[in-house]
């Protein structure tokens, strides 16, 4: 096992910052050490450079190696006595714990085996970024980054053995998401390398004085193009055909969900404790987001009722989904929307936050080649060397389908004081274990971020009513997820179904919904996190209201709960117990 003081990694120190107890200091550095190993593009982007010519093997022998290291990890945590800790190593020990043994229960899904995707998140998509995120200043890293990117032919074909492993084992997609992966790597590669951003990187040229020698840039980009062109190109066009000739006839097309796939319900449960992280069943989880639309039900069609004169749910649902004077109509209207969205809630979360990040939040535009296939909008965290700032991407393709009423609170949610406030600030924070500042629980990530969107109406945030009911909307778009995802995976619900139920419970656009449940699909229980997160934050404020009165702080507040890092619910739980008791003293 590696020691702190074997790593060469340039942020070992961080890996280990803030332990006391020297044994689970050996087990943190160790950790580090396998995920930097294991993560090489992730290493990258956190400035360590150790690994920056490799991609993360993806072969069947590999991924059982890995997990083979993950539970020897486990194994000495399980040696060292916990009792004995001080209560911050506790909390790191049973952080790191929960983390690999969650980790170690999704490999019985085998996702290897079956996950088929589009957009951003398919092999084609995962190369282009790797181009926008692996940063160039001098010319050995474009070297580093072409000998990576030169490696993405041996993905591609690992890709699709562990495919074949899986038609044999009756592992398959559904023939929905096999045929949308199909659609977006015909539409590349018919519009050729020219038109790809993977052969458009920002260094391929500059202006004023180049501080390269002569000639060596162009041989660079040269270089890339001729891998993207006789490795990358052919690798594709073999993913292409092995989709549409291999794997498309055994697709599924009916119960697309985990229910449909052999040890569907030992993976499902292992998904609900890798993203919710607390005891709950499919069915505790659905009843959940039944109630949770029952009330954003009635919310909906009141406030509808007020600013849209509809006379009930149906009316008011309808109205916002069909009057296209709520639309946009250009994509240049959407980024200033959004830009000036970012830039108020930059100028009003000082009310309510003790501490802000340094790190800026800029907005991006979706690119092209994921913009039909992804979700409305997303964020990519600040890189930890930084190298780059935190990212609000904003999807403008067919703007006439973008409801004006949804981007404000989509805002809020993937930036300021969403997603960015709390990610850029766990980045910041001092003394702590890296792993604790850079990675954690989904519900509580996705929790503090739809939390963020009824924080941004106690700010004043919101322009109108209008925008409100996009709120509402929203809300209960993420109340339907418990029910969608649950019924899905375990009751096995159509994808007509889950999208009928979106249809009559949320104001989403029918482009949405669509690409919304196909994500649930292909990424089972992480849309569970979000209701989970929000109610659990929502009732420890509540909670702490009731108990301090007039002592209660909400900069206080926001401050222990963004304290630690992404820690899982429980722990969250205990650290805003701990700060209540204290500020009642």
């Amino acid at each position: 096992m590696t020691t702190p003081a074997q790593s060469t990694s340039p942020l070992a120190a961080d890996a280990i910052a803030g332990i006391s107890d020297p044994t689970l200091k050996r087990v943190v550095a160790a950790h580090w050490e396998f995920m930097m190993r294991w993560s090489p593009t992730w290493a990258t982007t956190l400035g360590d450079h150790r690994f920056d010519d490799q991609l993360a093997p993806r072969d069947a022998a590999s991924i059982a190696k890995l997990d083979a290291e993950r539970a020897a990890l486990l194994d000495e945590l399980a040696k060292i006595y916990r009792d004995r800790l001080d209560e911050r190593d506790k909390v790191t020990h049973s952080l790191l714990q929960e983390k690999l043994a969650t980790d170690r229960g999704l490999e019985q899904c085998k996702l290897h085996e079956w996950q088929v995707d589009s957009g951003g998140s398919s092999v084609f998509g995962e190369l282009s970024y790797l181009v926008e995120s692996h940063t160039v200043k001098v010319p050995k890293d474009a070297e580093n980054l072409i000998a990576r990117l030169g490696q993405g032919g041996k993905l591609i074909d690992d890709t699709i053995a562990n495919l074949r492993l899986g038609l044999a084992g009756k592992r398959v997609a559904s023939a929905e998401k096999i045929r949308r992966a199909i659609d977006q790597l015909d539409a590349e590669l018919e519009k050729g390398v020219d038109a790809w951003s993977m052969t458009q990187p920002t260094w391929a040229s500059v202006k004023g004085a180049d501080p390269w020698p002569e000639g060596v840039r162009d041989r660079e980009y040269a270089a890339l193009r001729e891998v993207v062109s006789t490795k990358l190109v052919p690798a594709l066009v073999r993913y292409r055909d092995f989709l549409r000739d291999d794997l498309m006839p055994s697709a599924r097309t009916e119960k697309e969900g985990l229910s449909g796939l052999p040890d569907g319900e030992a993976c499902y449960r292992a998904a609900i404790a890798s993203h919710v992280g607390v005891a709950m069943s499919p069915e505790e989880l659905h009843q959940l987001g039944l109630a949770e639309i029952a009330r954003s039900d009635k919310e909906l069609a009141a406030l509808g009722k007020k600013v849209l004169g509809t006379p009930d749910l149906a009316a008011t649902i309808k109205k916002l989904r069909t009057d296209k004077a709520l639309y946009f109509s250009s994509r240049e209207e959407i980024l200033a929307t959004a830009q000036k969205a970012l830039d108020r809630a930059k100028a009003a979360t000082p009310q309510v936050f003790s501490t802000l990040p340094k790190t800026d939040c800029v907005m991006r535009e979706i690119p092209a080649y994921e913009a039909p296939y992804t979700t409305i909008a997303y964020y990519r965290q600040p890189h930890y060397d930084g190298s780059k700032p935190g990212e609000y991407f904003v999807n403008t393709y067919k703007p006439e389908t973008r409801p004006r009423f949804e981007l404000e609170a989509l805002t809020w949610h993937e930036s300021i004081p969403g997603h960015h406030t709390q990610i850029a600030l766990s980045q910041e924070l001092g003394a702590m274990p890296a792993f604790r500042k850079l990675d954690g629980s989904t519900a509580y990530i996705e929790g503090w971020a739809l939390y963020t969107e009824r924080l941004a109406d106690e700010l004043g945030l919101y322009s109108s009513d209008l925008d409100r009911l996009g709120k509402l909307s929203y809300d209960a778009w993420r109340a339907s997820r418990l029910v969608v995802d649950t019924g899905l995976h375990a009751m096995g619900w159509s994808r007509a179904q889950a999208e009928g139920y979106m249809r009559a419970h949320t104001a989403l656009t029918e482009t949405n919904i669509s690409n919304e449940v196909d994500r649930y699909i292909g990424w089972p229980g992480q849309a569970l996190a979000y209701k989970v997160g929000q109610l659990e934050i929502l009732k420890l404020r509540a909670e702490a209201e009731a108990t301090l009165g007039a002592k209660f702080d909400l900069k206080g507040f926001h401050a222990v709960v963004l304290g630690s890092g992404a820690v899982t619910l429980p722990v969250l739980d205990g650290l805003v117990r701990a700060w209540i008791a204290d500020t009642a003293k």
